[in-house]
C-alpha cells in the first residue's frame, strides 16, 4: 500500500504519539512504521526522511495545539492570561502532549542541528502567539517602555516546555517556578492599577534605569 493521505495521516500520528510517549529513542522509520501499522517504506516515499516526517508531524502537532489555546490567549483580560494559559497547557500537557513533543525535539537538537531547526520552527509558532497577547495587555502599560516583548514571550513560551523537562525530576520545584511566574504577574497588574500621576512618575523611573543599563 502506498496510499495517500490516509496513510500520510497515519504516520503523522503514528510520529506525534511516540514523540509524546516513549520519546525520541523511539522514533525510527522502523518504529514509526509498526505505530502506523504501515510498510517501514512508506516513511521514506511519503517524506523523504525520518526527519521530514518529524518535523511535518511537529508542526501539526504544534498548530493543532495553538488553535486550542488561541481564543485563550486573545482574552481581554489581564497580564495573568497568557501565564493561566501557560498553566492549562502544562497540566494538559499528558493529554495535548505537545509541549512533550516540543522538549523532545528540543533535547534531541542539542546535538542534532536538523532537529534543532524544526524545534525552532515549532516554537517561532508559539512566541507568535505569545508575543501577540503580551503586545496587547502591556500595550498601555508603564512597563511597556520597559519590556522587550518579543524576548518576554519567548521567556514566557520557552519557560513551559522547560518546566515539562525539569518537573519530571523535580515536581515541587517546578511548581514553585510556576507560583514564582503567577507573583510577577501579580506585581505587573498592581503598577497597572496605579493612578496617571503615580504612572507618569514610574514611567519616567522606568526610563531612566532603562537608559543606565
Amino acid at each position: 500500500m502506498t496510499g495517500g493521505a490516509d496513510t500520510r495521516e497515519r504516520l503523522l500520528q503514528a510520529t506525534i504519539e511516540l514523540l509524546a510517549g516513549p520519546g525520541m529513542a523511539a522514533v525510527s522509520a522502523r518504529g514509526i512504521a509498526a505505530r502506523a501499522e504501515v510498510n517501514q517504506g512508506l516513511v521514506f516515499y511519503h517524506f523523504g526522511s525520518v526527519t521530514a516526517l518529524v518535523a511535518q508531524a511537529t508542526r501539526l502537532s504544534t498548530e493543532n495545539t495553538v488553535m486550542l489555546y488561541r481564543a485563550a490567549l486573545r482574552y481581554e483580560g489581564s497580564f495573568g492570561e497568557p501565564l493561566a494559559v501557560g498553566r492549562r497547557l502544562h497540566a494538559e500537557a499528558a493529554s495535548v502532549g505537545s509541549v512533550r513533543v516540543m522538549a523532545q525535539l528540543l533535547a534531541a537538537g542539542q546535538s542534532d542541528p536538523a532537529y534543532a531547526d524544526v524545534a525552532r520552527q515549532s516554537l517561532d509558532l508559539w512566541f507568535a502567539e505569545v508575543t501577540a497577547a503580551v503586545e496587547r495587555l502591556l500595550d498601555d502599560s508603564p512597563m511597556r517602555d520597559l519590556v522587550d516583548v518579543p524576548a518576554l514571550a519567548r521567556a514566557v513560551g520557552a519557560s513551559f516546555v522547560g518546566l515539562e523537562l525539569y518537573e519530571g525530576v523535580d515536581a515541587g520545584g517546578a511548581a514553585q517556578a510556576l507560583d514564582a511566574l503567577a507573583q510577577l504577574t501579580v506585581l505587573i497588574d498592581v503598577l497597572d492599577g496605579l493612578g496617571p500621576v503615580e504612572r507618569r512618575l514610574l514611567t519616567s523611573r522606568l526610563r531612566a534605569a532603562k537608559a543606565r543599563r
